[in-house]
């Protein structure tokens, strides 16, 4: 055998026991080490290999199988007709490749009609029906054999055990998934922790940990779903003829299918679709990590076939890698605002999601002890959108002895003041105030951010020079600065210090509620500042209210109207607010009773999807206008669900609870209440 022959018989010997090793993990020890995209690109080297040089295939290789190892404690099922996996593609030419393969198979010149779906993060299972009856469910397992796990599958909502109407197969299997969604999740682990156990690293752990408990009592008290997505082994019927229609046909029984799934043509088409699922994946109730497009001809399925672990007419398309694995380096403390310590991890740099990553938050110390995270420890990484990075937990394996703990700093390490953490509170804050710089930088800017004072070309680079050299200890100070005095500054021309001076000058005239929102309350936001701002109609009864007399407001509870108080009872807080008002800083005085003489007022609504005229949040500027509050979740109360395109669950929830529905041409109308 050549050198380079035996290099790459080496290389494909320890990516099989690496794979190995991983689908033990993840399959039967639910403690995976590894993300799934470092999974794949594993995988995905081995297939590469033993493609260019076949006889390095040995029947053994995960390439020709399917899952791992079956886990101990439940029978064992084989399946009728294989269970198999789905060849990935990462990027848009894998995409547009897999097109180019069917349409030469198929000996096809024009587009391709594909039906596509998300591609749940879950667990495979299947589902035998007799006579219209749930006779047994079963994983996936290694593709040729799987677990039985009818008894917890039977504990799953929205599996149905009896199907509905007749029209359908004597037997017959339906795939699908089972997966848990993230507001079940949620609630879930909180309730987990509650009790002192431990909670699930992210929901697919959630949905695979609770769909193989031995005790079916246990996985029936976990908030499970299911969406079909195929039809395996069949008795003699008349079936429908293509893939969409196999799933409206499932739905007609009752069989719970995706609701984003959608037919598109050709390999235009599909990239579009999975475009557009990318920028959704964020807003959907349930993860997913790519989109599934299948040949939606069930006879062009049939003739194009398989090969050794999948179906050549599918193709799972991969998002970037949400979920990483990388070492924690150290640990650094960020002070914000309200002196909250956030610690932020220092990572070896990973890409996420397609972005390399060095920075991610830790929450705070409580969290730290809820995953059991260590310096030098290798820790999973997630990044979902535009999210800011986050550890999730420590990737599976033995740890290393070296590996330090983490531990909350006795004093800031901005201003080495003293931090204090409340009993029963997660949060540790700095006690060091407008001393502490950190707690000035953040200050500000919150103070010039687009929804307080907004104040353009204050930027982070510029408060930073503004703090550290003394110019601005607080937000009156501000107003203090002239052209002349900026022009001092690292990169302020003339120009830009005379467009700086005049942005101050036009930020002198706001609203009461945007001036209340500026100063920095802990936990007064946009919401609640406009509701303190109408309720008072001026800021003299304000700061003299009581703390009864705030909590009897409308998006104040006790421990908000308590920081409102304590806010206003402190002199140098006072002092500033004098000082702005002594700049110059001023809003129009509120007519006697104008918030009951809007048109909206005492009406709550809810913006859904993407509106065409305008965005969701001039939508909820000019509804507020109007005196109505635009709340972010749906209940009883909500006057109504404003729908835009594709909207999210809040419209589901809206046709629940029987709340009024409004498209665009509804809310055009409310409007014209101006």
């Amino acid at each position: 055998m050549s050198g380079i022959a035996a290099d790459q018989a080496r290389r494909a010997a320890e990516l099989r026991e690496q794979i190995t090793y991983h689908d033990r993990r993840y399959y039967v020890l639910d403690d995976p080490e590894i993300s799934d995209a470092e999974y794949d690109e594993l995988l995905a080297e081995l297939q590469q290999l033993e493609s260019r040089h076949p006889e390095l295939i040995v029947p053994d290789s995960p390439t020709q199988r399917v899952g791992g190892a079956l886990a101990s404690g439940f029978p064992e099922v084989r399946h009728q007709l294989p269970m198999l996996s789905l060849n990935n593609g990462f990027a848009e030419e894998d995409l547009r490749a897999f097109d180019r393969r069917v349409r030469e198979r198929l000996e096809v010149q024009g587009e391709i009609d594909y039906m596509a779906e998300p591609k749940l993060d879950g667990l495979a299972i299947s589902l035998l029906y007799r006579n219209g009856q749930l006779l047994r469910a079963a994983t996936r397992g290694d593709g040729e054999t799987g677990e039985e796990v009818t008894g917890n599958v039977r504990t799953v909502r929205s599996v149905p055990l009896s199907l509905s109407g007749s029209d359908w197969p004597q037997e017959f299997e339906v795939r699908g998934e089972v997966f848990m969604r993230r507001p079940d999740f949620l609630r879930l682990n909180e309730r987990l922790l509650e009790s002192g156990e431990r909670g699930f690293m992210n929901p697919r752990n959630a949905a695979a940990g609770s769909l193989r408990q031995l005790d079916p009592a246990v996985t029936a008290r976990r908030p499970l779903s299911f969406f079909a997505y195929g039809l395996g082994w069949t008795a003699e019927h008349v079936l429908p003829h293509t893939q969409s229609a196999v799933l409206d046909w499932f739905a007609g029984m009752g069989i719970p299918v995706c609701p984003e799934r959608a037919r598109v043509q050709g390999a235009d088409g599909a990239f579009a679709y999975h475009q557009a699922m990318a920028e959704r994946r964020a807003r959907l109730p349930y993860d997913i990590d790519g989109v599934v497009f299948k040949v939606n001809s069930r006879e062009a399925q049939q003739r194009m076939g398989f090969v050794a672990r999948a179906p050549r007419w599918a193709l799972a398309q991969k998002f970037p890698a949400e979920e990483r694995t990388t070492l924690l380096l150290s640990v650094d403390f960020q002070v914000g605002r309200t002196g909250a310590l956030t610690p932020v991890a220092r990572l070896d740099p990973v890409l996420v999601g397609g972005v390399m990553v060095s920075n991610a938050t830790l929450h705070n110390m409580a969290e730290i002890e809820r995953k059991g995270i260590r310096i030098g420890d290798r820790v999973i990484v997630r990044r979902a959108g535009d999210v800011i990075p986050e550890v999730v937990g420590r990737a599976g394996g033995e740890r290393m002895p070296e590996t330090q703990t983490i531990e909350l700093p006795s004093v800031c390490p901005e201003c080495g003041s003293h931090v204090e953490q409340e009993e029963g509170k997660a949060v540790a804050r700095c006690t060091g105030g407008l001393v502490c710089p950190a707690q000035r930088r953040e200050a500000l800017r919150h103070f010039v951010s687009r929804k307080a004072l907004d104040i353009e070309g204050f930027g982070d680079r510029l408060i930073e020079q503004l703090v550290t050299s003394g110019a601005v200890n607080n937000p009156s100070e501000l107003f203090r600065l002239n052209a002349e005095r900026l022009e001092g500054f690292e990169r302020i021309g003339p120009k830009s210090a005379r467009n700086l001076e005049d942005a101050l000058d036009r930020a002198r005239e706001t609203t009461l509620a945007r001036f209340i929102h500026a100063l920095g309350i802990r936990e007064v936001g946009e919401v609640t500042a406009r509701s303190l701002a109408e309720h008072f109609g001026g800021l003299e009864p304000l700061m003299h209210a009581s703390e009864a007399t705030l909590e009897a407001i409308r998006d104040v509870g006790p421990v908000v109207a308590k920081h409102i108080a304590h806010f206003f009872d402190e002199p140098h807080n006072r002092e500033v607010i004098e000082a702005l008002l002594a700049a110059g800083v001023h809003w129009p005085r509120p007519e006697a009773n104008a918030a009951e003489k809007r048109p909206l007022a005492g009406r709550t609504y809810v913006l859904t999807g993407a509106l065409s005229a305008m965005t969701r949040e001039e939508a909820g500027a000019r509804l507020q206008a109007l005196g109505a509050k635009v709340a972010g979740s749906v209940s009883k109360q909500t006057s109504a669900v404003i729908a835009g395109e594709n909207p999210g669950s809040k419209l589901s929830r809206a046709e629940a609870l029987g709340v009024p529905i409004l498209d665009e041409g509804g809310l055009r109308a409310l409007l014209a209440s101006e």
